[in-house]
């Protein structure tokens, strides 16, 4: 009656080793270490690379504790935090710019157990320490940098096919094209629509001239903001690589705010700066000056009107700092070419002056753009325009010489460091719309570490007094069942290292809460089996009919539970979501430990037993000893 089949012991047997196996590297601890991966797509990470950072760390007297390859980069394993940092600073210096040098906490675990991937779990920002920032996306900018884009498109379209209009300008949201006659109305709208299938066009006609107007679509306007969010994560993930930090979680929440952490940051406050500027790149020309008399755009007296608050249609007043003074500008509203255009930048020192310039290269197409205005703008200027959170700022405004190429320089810069972040700006791409930080959380390791130890005290403390309590109310099956609960956070803690799941606080409490309805399933168990006893069954049927009945209480509380886990996964971000996951996942494992594994255990103790007069599962009451009291 109270025996399993062989193959389910030698399923749990088996089970239970892998639990016991993946469960062990998270004992080990972490080691600092440095982590070496390629910035440039084209250097793959391989037994060179492993050569060149083993003989850099030999030859600067470094004796790593291990030194391992792998998808990520090549990583070497330290004994102190020290050596870790002084390494990173040997290697980083050895090996170039080409390659990004980060620092990186690994497992001590042996490595038979990492080559069957048995890994302990990421530890969260809230336990290893480092930085979260919550960035929120502008998504007006990002719509009126698609509107200002689709203007300059429409022009040039119609240009290409020599359709003559009056103007293209924008009205708020709107594009409004003018045409002098009906016929290049009707042409312009043919070759509009084709050019443009983003845009609601209509007609409109007046006393003086024909106007189409156009609106972006509903979904165009979608389409846009998706796009402007995951350009910007993209770009976010590039210039952490750039920062060098290991392992970081960037991700959408919402619909126009994005969460960056990183873990184990010890510098922050550069982390802040470089995640924090929005800096874009425009290259605009320029309309009008009062500098000098050198250029074709030299007019003072148009400068005078626009400082006084009398800006022309189209352009905008900006100022530059030259010589120590700021010299006003007027610039064209419509860009030449913007940092999306941009293939790498690097900086150095200009040849003649040796003052700091970043030498900027960009794509095929922005080749051709700027080869085409230049030819047509000599002896005008150009001004390079740095949009810093939100602030427009004139790097340089030179005067065009001769036509330029796909290659060029920004200048204008006062030392090195700033070449250097805006180097990096540029090489991890352009943001698609500015984003400005409105939550800032720092952790330190201390405080990380005071949590784990918080945190796991408070469960061990819970798990005790569980372990108590059924030793004393329920005897030997109270024993069985502490068994089967430390056997379900075994496999609870295997299953999260096999998923290489992130361990934050609230999956802690996750765990805890896990615990206490694991056991509650055994506390049904162990009552009904009380109940059966109560009712005069014999030990045997009694253990058959408790684990028997049980189990359909059992099924329906946790399903109930879990199809709330669900709901939270679904509808929950960051900690929530952490909680939720870890919260179904102890779901599972709690339904098989608490009936399958302690039945099994009870089977071995009692199932083979032909006569058993009782079992061990505290003080049975029973209806008929009441009345032998009273009698």
């Amino acid at each position: 009656m109270n025996r399993y089949p062989l193959w389910k012991y030698l399923l749990i047997a088996v089970v239970l080793v892998i639990g016991f196996v993946y469960t062990v590297p998270n004992f080990y601890g972490e080691s600092p270490a440095v982590q070496v991966s390629s910035i440039q797509p084209t250097l793959k990470v391989d037994s060179a690379l492993l050569s060149r950072v083993e003989e850099a760390l030999t030859k600067g007297g470094f004796k790593p504790e291990g030194l391992v390859m792998d998808p990520t980069g090549v990583k070497a394993r330290f004994g102190d935090t020290d050596s870790q940092l002084k390494a990173k600073d040997l290697l980083q210096s050895q090996l170039g710019g080409d390659y990004v040098v980060a620092l990186n906490l690994l497992s001590r675990s042996p490595e038979w157990l990492s080559s069957i991937g048995a890994l302990p779990m990421y530890l969260g920002l809230d336990l290893r320490g480092g930085v979260h920032f919550l960035l929120q996306v502008d998504m007006k900018a990002a719509l009126n940098k698609k509107i200002d884009t689709t203007v300059a498109d429409i022009r040039g379209a119609l240009r290409e096919k020599r359709i003559q209009y009056s103007g293209v300008a924008r009205e708020k949201d709107d594009i409004v094209v003018r045409f002098r006659d009906k016929e290049t109305l009707a042409r312009g709208l043919t070759e509009i629509g084709k050019a443009q299938p983003d845009l609601q066009l209509n007609t409109q006609q007046d006393s003086t001239d024909f106007k189409l107007v156009g609106k972006l679509k509903a979904e165009a306007v979608t389409r846009t903001q998706e796009f402007a969010i995951q350009q910007n994560i993209t770009t976010l993930r590039k210039r952490v690589n750039e920062l060098g930090v290991a392992e970081p979680i960037i991700q959408q929440q919402g619909l126009d705010r994005v969460v960056v952490q990183l873990p184990g940051v010890q510098d922050t406050s550069r982390a802040k700066d470089i995640l924090g500027r929005t800096a874009t790149l425009e290259i605009r020309m320029v309309e009008a000056h009062a500098g000098d008399s050198s250029g074709r755009d030299y007019d003072p007296q148009k400068i005078q009107q626009a400082v006084s608050g009398q800006v022309p249609f189209g352009m905008e007043l900006h100022y530059s700092a030259r010589d120590g003074r700021k010299e006003p500008l007027l610039l064209s509203k419509q860009v030449v070419i913007t940092g999306e255009r941009l293939t790498d930048a690097a900086p150095g020192f200009d040849s003649v002056s040796r003052t700091p310039i970043v030498s900027v290269s960009v794509d095929g197409q922005g080749a051709r753009v700027i080869q085409r205005v230049t030819r047509e703008g000599v002896k005008r200027r150009m001004a390079i325009l740095l949009i810093d959170r939100g602030k427009p700022e004139v790097l340089t405004a030179p005067v065009i010489q001769s036509e330029l190429g796909a290659n060029f320089q920004i200048t204008g810069f006062r030392t090195t460091t700033e070449t250097k972040d805006l180097s990096l700006l540029l090489r991890a791409g352009a943001l698609a719309a500015p984003m400005e930080i409105v939550e800032e959380r720092t952790v330190g390791p201390s405080l990380g570490a005071e949590n784990i130890r918080i945190g796991f005290q408070s469960m061990w403390y819970g798990f005790a007094a569980i372990a108590v309590f059924m030793g004393l109310y329920y005897m030997l099956f109270g024993a069985i069942s502490i068994i089967a609960l430390s056997c379900n956070l075994l496999f609870l803690i295997a299953l999260l290292s096999m998923l290489q799941a992130t361990l934050t606080l609230p999956g802690i409490a996750a765990i805890a809460l896990t615990l206490g309805m694991a056991i509650d399933a055994n506390v049904l168990i162990n009552e009904r089996v009380r109940e059966e006893l109560r009712g005069g069954n014999t030990p045997q049927a009694a253990i058959y009919s408790g684990y028997d009945r049980a189990w359909g209480t059992i099924l329906d509380s946790n399903v109930t539970t879990l199809i709330a886990g669900i709901a939270l996964f679904a509808f929950g971000s960051g900690p929530v979501k952490g909680f939720a996951v870890v919260h179904c996942l102890g779901i599972l494992t709690s339904m098989f430990s608490a009936v399958m594994l302690s039945r099994a255990l009870v089977n071995l103790w009692y199932g083979s037993r032909r006569k058993l007069d009782s079992v061990s599962i505290g003080q049975v009451w029973r209806p008929d000893d009441d009345d032998t009291d009273k009698k």
